[in-house]
């Protein structure tokens, strides 16, 4: 009697209920569900959650923000054409008598330093020729660092580091693709120019953020300031949630630069005038680099991007 019942009644594992597999019965492996209470997972959420704001709020601007960001990228190079000539007798006097030019040569350096920041800043504003224009600005940075004496001067070279990193962010901002010219060679694309050139735009505009931690007197608020705008710099160079980094460091240098640097509230007779007029115009084209960043990207190689691909 149990034979023929064994026989009429197949095992209970002999047959599968998803002969093909298409259900979802299998145990998941490799996630876990979100723990609200580790710090990461919390840095993460209010993370996102001002990526979101920055989004958001610079939606109307962001049209403009490519203008802006390259606007202010020259405006340092548009105040020292104005300031050569409005000071044209002093340079000259300055060159000769302290820097030992040969009279001549040192008409000849203003007169090239003048046209070419006058030029190359107009090119960069209208969005013509932008890698020759950026060559020349580049070009007068280093030969006015041996020029004028100051290429050894600690604040002066990491500030126009990070001048040279927001021209950098201008080349990467218009570049467009390109079909290549030799077909077979190995050749850098558009590309991967653009990737690079944003990596090293972004690696030199924190040298500013150094320069304002290594000088001036220590407060209180002056250590804050400089510890969280320097894990902001970090943030930026490493490109790791670099778009708010950035924001909040076009927030703070902005803040800093009319406080810091207003020019405006000393006698025009005041030695110190030039040189803090000198630096606010410099901190604006960084900002203006920054700028470039939040309205970009940190690019390829980046973390923010990298985690993309996960």
């Amino acid at each position: 009697m149990s034979s023929r019942i064994n026989i009429a009644r197949p095992p209970t594992n002999s047959y599968s209920t998803d002969p093909h597999g298409l259900s979802n019965s299998r145990p998941s492996t490799g996630y876990r569900a979100a723990n609200p209470d580790d710090p990461f997972e919390k840095f993460n959420a209010i993370s996102k959650q001002v990526e979101d704001n920055v989004e958001i709020y610079s939606q109307p601007l962001k049209p403009y923000l490519p203008a802006i960001g390259r606007f202010l990228i020259v405006v340092t190079f548009l105040e020292d054409a104005l300031r050569i000539l409005t000071q044209w007798g002093d340079q000259i006097g300055y060159l000769q008598s302290r820097r030992h030019f040969p009279w001549g040569i040192s008409h000849l350096f203003l007169l090239f330093n003048v046209l070419t920041m006058l030029v190359g800043s107009s090119a960069i504003i209208g969005k013509r020729y932008t890698e020759f224009a950026v060559g020349g600005l580049l070009g007068v940075v280093v030969i006015q660092g041996f020029g004028y004496g100051l290429i050894f001067d600690l604040n002066f070279f990491l500030r126009n580091l990070s001048v040279i990193g927001g021209l950098f962010m201008v080349f990467s901002d218009s570049m467009i693709s390109r079909k290549s010219g030799f077909a077979g060679l190995p050749q850098i694309t558009e590309t991967d120019r653009k990737k690079y050139f944003l990596l090293a735009g972004r690696l030199l505009l924190i040298f500013l953020f150094l320069g304002f931690i290594l000088q001036g007197q220590w407060t209180i608020m002056r250590v804050i300031v400089s510890i969280i705008g320097f894990a902001a710099c970090i943030m930026v160079a490493v490109g790791f949630k670099a778009k708010w980094s950035a924001a909040f460091l076009v927030i703070v240098l902005s803040i800093f630069n009319v406080f810091a640097n207003n020019w405006w509230s000393v006698h025009s007779e005041h030695p110190e005038r030039d040189f803090l007029k000198y630096d606010f115009f410099q901190t604006l084209s960084i900002v203006g680099g920054l700028i470039l960043l939040v309205n970009m990207g940190p690019g390829d190689l980046s973390v923010d991007e990298k985690k993309k691909t996960f």
